[in-house]
């Protein structure tokens, strides 16, 4: 029997953690996206 692996992807999980609503609903995330805006990202959030 093999061990199971850390990454099991999955869409929802992940927009709901890491993605732009997620990242705005809170004070540390709105900083995450201000110091990416800063540093020019063409990507801000997943």
């Amino acid at each position: 029997m093999s061990t199971k692996r850390n990454w099991q992807p999955k869409k929802r999980k992940r927009a709901r953690t890491h993605g732009f609503r997620a990242r705005s609903a809170s004070t540390s995330g709105k900083n995450v996206l201000r110091r990416r805006r800063q540093k020019g990202r063409a990507k801000l959030s997943v």
